[in-house]
């Protein structure tokens, strides 16, 4: 007798191209509508994540069963590597100047080693069966804390490469801080609500360029002021782009990660740098390794994350040495890897 084991043939790759046709963008879906749904040039980005974001809510799969989708077709959607390692992911990528996006489950080699993507944060929410498909904020939505689930460093790490694809390339570093607050502080309905002391502490409140930058780009849109949340010196803003293409872990959990980005970028050494310097110290502060000794990052991730090209990022790197927020670092041209020592005298975040 011949034994059989059944696997569930739940997608776990899910892809939508932009297409300009008379004027308008189309998006094409292969498990959706073959002629596509028409939009507004300026609502493709938010309606491509939704879309992906409705898929990934509804081809639930266990995590023991996920695969790298990636080595299952190949591995042709990146350069080669030294091989498939490390935890599956949920990874966005975005191809073709922004035409077609794929939403797939990666192993974190693979990931790393896909060009223009980011790792979308993992969720830690329960969904009844018979609710798979319910929105953020809906009744069949229900986010819980998780007990030993990843710590604030990890959470900023996860959203930090999130928001390297989500938002376009032309958006600078005080809007890309300003995007991280936001997305993490958050309600279940796309809302934040920023105090101005908070944005003060980050230097934000002195100019409106970033609100500005973020809207243009379509991914979140100002309140009316004053509004009842808004009375007490608060900027209020809806959030378009889904916020997270899954539904994000408890709130208190992802405030949590949100003040620890908050004191990073606050920290007396780096208040007087630019904020391309005090992103690229977050950034790094939220992949160092715990283990002693130097940490590693690729340079193409690094620069993608940071919104800077390796000019740029090398001269910040510089900078953050000379205050004493990072040690000495080094470019390690055969495996391109950025490679940097601890702070002589690290102070607690």
């Amino acid at each position: 007798m011949r034994l059989c084991t059944l696997r569930l043939q739940v997608r776990r790759t899910w892809t939508v191209e932009l297409r300009p046709q008379q004027g308008k963008t189309v998006l094409y879906c292969a498990l959706c509508a073959p002629r596509g749904h028409a939009l507004a040039a300026s609502a493709a980005r938010p309606a491509v994540l939704a879309h992906l974001a409705h898929h990934a809510r509804r081809d639930v799969l266990p995590p023991h069963l996920r695969t790298c989708q990636c080595h299952e077709r190949g591995c042709r959607w990146h350069p080669r590597h030294r091989g498939c390692a490390g935890p599956v992911l949920l990874v966005l990528a975005r191809e073709r100047g922004g035409r077609l996006w794929r939403l797939a489950d990666v192993c974190a080699a693979c990931a790393g080693a896909t060009p223009g993507s980011a790792i979308v944060p993992d969720t830690a929410i329960t969904s009844t069966p018979g609710r798979l498909d319910a929105g953020p904020g809906s009744a069949g939505a229900k986010r819980v804390r998780l007990p030993g689930g990843a710590a604030p460093a990890d959470r900023v790490r996860d959203m930090l490469s999130y928001l390297a694809a989500a938002l376009p390339p032309d958006v600078n570093a005080e809007g890309r801080l300003l995007a991280l607050q936001c997305a993490l502080r958050s309600n279940t309905s796309g809302q934040v609500h920023l105090p101005t002391g908070l944005l003060h502490g980050m230097r934000l409140a002195r100019t409106l360029a970033p609100w500005d930058e973020l809207e243009d780009a379509r991914w979140l849109r100002r309140l009316p002021h004053p509004t009842k949340q808004t009375r007490h010196r608060t900027t209020a803003a809806q959030l378009l782009d889904a916020t997270v293409l899954t539904q994000e872990p408890a709130r208190h959990d992802r405030h949590q990660a949100a003040d620890w980005a908050l004191r990073a970028v606050s920290q007396p050494r780096l208040r007087t740098l630019p904020a391309a310097d005090r992103l690229t110290a977050l950034v790094l502060a939220a992949h160092h390794s715990p283990a002693p000794g130097r940490t590693s990052m690729e340079a193409d991730h690094l620069t993608r994350t940071c919104g800077l090209d390796r000019n740029a990022l090398a001269a910040a790197l510089d900078r953050l040495a000379a205050v004493n927020a990072v040690g000495a670092w080094t470019f390690e041209p055969v495996t391109e890897d950025v490679t940097w020592d601890p702070p002589r005298k690290s102070l607690p975040l």
